[in-house]
């Protein structure tokens, strides 16, 4: 079949990448790409959340699935446009997209299907806003409602910043949840979904803040890896039977079947398994070190999801290697990121055994690869255990140049040092594995 794939990051660069390697897939296209895709795929500078656009785009390619990344196009009924025109995707319509565009609007799915989540309130108004700080206390937790490109949340002791990023969020018009602090260590897992069943990729962790020992600002990630050898036994099962299956239950009954892949951003708390967040597509970075260990061809998986037919898949075929993903961001990211430096090593790194280059925000400009974005692009790193491919990960960032970029020293660190623990649960090796693992 012929793919295409929409959006410009690292998570459509690992996509694509992946894609190519399917023996059911003969092409591959991106819209609009990056200089990564550029390399190896046909890429299409177009408006990747105009939904005509696209639709027209697909038709013109003659494309047999349309794979949509990020979560803009979905918000804007990029997938309800293209489903419209008959042609398959993957990527749940504007409304069933809602379970990110708005995070009061999750919590009301959440509450009505039984999942364990945080306690939150929605507030408007500054003084909904002091109300809420005082009945959940600090560390403060306030998001923004909408869709901020997973850099709208802070978790802070500060009052004043809890209330300052509340009223920066009312002064354009938007609203806030505020929720209580979840403890204990966090898990993302992707669950592929066809509006009834559902299929779950690998658990990976992903790294939020902008500096090492977690801190500083909260970014779109700065790294992640996978597998995750310290989760409890049964992780795995107990989301799809607890959180992802009622979910999608819950979206069908209201009419709104989500078609695609819920992520699933968990807290491993003292009081068992709570749901911090859901997105409506593959999370960034843990994709990019996720399907690096994907051994099942991923297009007719998708494609089955996009058609309705994901119950004919019992699992997936996963190496029982680790990956690990470190990202390079801009000067300045995630405040105002400098762009338009010029990226060196980049062949270097992408010789070496074992390491995947995946760009993200990167452009060619007069022959050159120049940063373009506030996280430039990932280094994946493959090993037989998380010290071999971490030391990958960053063998293969030491070769590649961009002034003034940074990126975090201590991604998985804590991992391999054994401190990562759920709350009262032991160490389990297997529970990273889904069923159909293999060596």
């Amino acid at each position: 079949m012929k793919v295409l794939v929409i959006g410009p990051g690292g998570r459509e660069h690992a996509l694509v990448r992946v894609l190519l390697t399917d023996p059911f897939v003969r092409e591959v296209h991106a819209a609009p790409g990056n200089a990564g895709m550029a390399a190896i795929v046909p890429t299409h500078d177009v408006d990747a959340n105009d939904p005509l656009v696209v639709t027209a785009l697909a038709r013109r390619l003659g494309s047999d699935l349309v794979v949509i990344g990020p979560e803009a196009p979905l918000a804007a009924g990029v997938a309800d446009a293209l489903r419209d025109a008959g042609i398959p995707v993957f990527g749940p319509s504007r409304a069933a997209a809602q379970l990110e565009a708005s995070k009061a609007f999750a919590k009301q799915v959440m509450a009505s299907a039984g999942v364990p989540t945080a306690m939150a309130m929605v507030a408007t108004t500054i003084s909904q806003a002091e109300e809420a700080l005082r009945t959940f206390g600090a560390p403060y937790v306030v998001k923004d409602d909408g869709l901020a490109a997973g850099k709208g949340v802070v978790v802070t002791e500060d009052r004043v910043e809890a209330l300052a990023h509340a009223e920066a969020c009312f002064a354009v018009g938007g609203s806030v949840v505020i929720e209580e602090y979840l403890d204990g260590p966090e898990v993302s897992l992707f669950v592929l979904s066809d509006g009834q069943h559902v299929l779950p990729l690998a658990p990976a962790q992903d790294f939020k803040r902008i500096s090492d020992g977690d801190t500083g600002p909260n970014t779109g990630g700065m790294g992640a890896y996978s597998p995750l050898d310290w989760a409890p036994a049964g992780l795995v099962d107990e989301v799809i039977d607890r959180v992802a299956q009622p979910v999608i239950d819950e979206m069908a009954h209201r009419g709104t079947p989500f078609i695609g892949v819920l992520y699933c951003g968990l807290a491993l708390t003292s009081r068992g398994t709570r749901v911090i967040e859901f997105n409506a597509r593959f999370g960034d970075p843990e994709t990019q070190a996720v399907l690096a260990r994907l051994r099942t061809p991923l297009g007719g998986v998708l494609l089955a999801a996009a058609q309705g037919g994901l119950e004919k898949i019992q699992s997936l075929t996963w190496s029982r290697r680790s990956a690990v993903a470190v990202v390079l961001a801009s000067e300045n990211y995630p405040e105002a990121p400098v762009t338009g430096g010029r990226i060196r090593g980049l062949k270097k790194a992408g010789r070496l055994e074992d390491v995947q280059v995946l760009h993200a925000g990167t452009a060619v400009a007069d022959g050159k690869v120049v940063s373009a974005g506030g996280r430039v692009l990932a280094v994946v790193g493959l090993g037989d255990d998380l010290e071999s491919a971490r030391r990958k990960a960053y063998e293969g960032m030491s070769l590649i140049e961009l002034e003034g970029g940074q990126f975090r020293t201590d991604i998985a660190l804590r991992a391999l040092r054994g401190e990562v623990r759920a709350a009262g649960a032991p160490p389990a090796s297997a529970a990273a594995f889904p069923q159909g693992a293999e060596a």
